[in-house]
């Protein structure tokens, strides 16, 4: 266990659920709040600004930079994505009934990504509101989240059926079975060394995927730990939140593993960011975690 400069930064009573984090255009940090409905966003001095959702509810999940400018985040609960501007401007897509968006990305085609947890899909959502929908070859798979690849594809996780799925701009999909039965991956990012990086939430382990499919595990030294949520770090290797273990982790190209212990007990952190000023987390407890290596 290494050392580290952490400070936690309130955010939103207790009850709101802090989830997904991103750094956003604008040069904030934009985070969904799962429990209260709404989006929130931390500037660099602190300053707090919630909008909560029109219409209301729709249990956001994961935010992203669209490439449009604006913020995308999935509606878990309402099958929407709703789009943000930076001026708090709100307008929503609809999906099909039952697709329970999750995991969202930018995809390299200019448009956003999403992975469809309850209806074994990933679809795709124009800027302009279009959708199409691709079907996976599994039952109850549970597409969790996603990132864009260096391959001109999206790369996902299926949190179910065990697997690391690529699916291409044309919607043809591959899938990769992760090595150890029931590891539960979820959190995926890419990695500055081109290759995929996720976690395994139910097996405590990391595991990393080249685009030709090769695929390395990295078990933590706290199997109980259940890594949550995935960022890359461009100096190699990848922060993650440890949620049962109430930790930030790092691994390096090399494999080697540092952890910090969050200064709250029981933060329960999920999601992460990385900006120039550092790594942030998103803590169930209501707050932001900002971590100085």
């Amino acid at each position: 266990m290494t050392t580290a400069e952490i400070r936690e930064i309130p955010l939103a009573a207790p009850g709101a659920g802090p989830y997904g984090i991103t750094a956003g255009p604008d040069g904030a940090l934009w985070l969904t709040l799962v429990h209260a409905g709404a989006i929130a966003r931390l500037t660099p001095d602190g300053g707090i600004r919630t909008y909560p959702l029109d219409p209301a509810g729709g249990r956001p999940l994961i935010i992203t930079t669209g490439p449009d400018g604006a913020l995308w985040f999935t509606r878990s609960e309402d099958d929407r994505l709703g789009r943000i501007s930076v001026d708090g401007e709100q307008r929503v897509v609809v999906l099909p009934t039952g697709a329970g968006p999750c995991g969202i990305a930018a995809g390299p085609d200019g448009a956003l990504w999403y992975a469809g947890m309850n209806s074994d899909t990933i679809g795709r959502v124009g800027t302009d509101g279009t959708v199409e929908v691709f079907p996976l070859p599994v039952t109850g798979g549970f597409a969790s989240m996603i990132t864009a690849g260096p391959d001109q594809a999206l790369w996902f996780t299926l949190n179910q059926a065990n697997a690391i799925g690529r699916v291409d701009l044309d919607g043809r999909v591959t899938l990769h079975p992760v090595p150890t039965a029931n590891a539960g991956p979820v959190g995926i990012t890419l990695g500055g060394d081109g290759a995929i990086w996720f976690v395994e939430i139910a097996a405590g382990q990391l595991g990393r995927i080249t685009p030709d499919g090769e695929m390395t595990e990295f078990p933590l030294p706290d199997r109980a730990a259940r890594p949550h949520a995935i960022v890359a770090d461009p100096d190699g290797g990848a922060w993650f939140t440890e949620w049962g273990a109430n930790r930030i982790g790092h691994i390096d190209g090399t494999g080697r593993i540092d952890r910090h212990d969050l200064p709250t007990a029981n933060a329960e952190p999920h999601g992460i960011t990385l900006t120039p000023q550092g790594v942030w987390a998103a803590l169930e407890i209501g707050a932001v975690a900002h971590l100085i290596p």
